[in-house]
């Protein structure tokens, strides 16, 4: 009976032990960073444009937030 237990503690620990490791490879390459750093891969290009939707969605919701930006609805921003 104890080597079974020991026998499924060992295998649960490897097994543990694989899942850690499996993770390792994730993330960008350095050679892949400079791919990623261009201006046509960036969720918010135009500061601008962006500034300007922001603006109008808290106009029209009459609240701000979501990009923290702080306010709480009554116009006073």
């Amino acid at each position: 009976m104890k080597s079974l237990v020991r026998t499924i503690a060992c295998l649960a620990g490897s097994a543990a032990l694989l899942g850690l490791t499996g993770c390792a490879s994730l993330g960008a390459k350095p050679w892949d960073r400079a791919i990623l750093a261009r201006n046509t891969m960036q969720l918010d290009r135009n500061g601008v444009e962006s500034a300007l939707d922001d603006h109008i969605y808290f106009s029209k919701e009459a609240s701000t937030g979501g990009r923290g930006i702080g306010g709480g609805g009554c116009g006073c921003n």
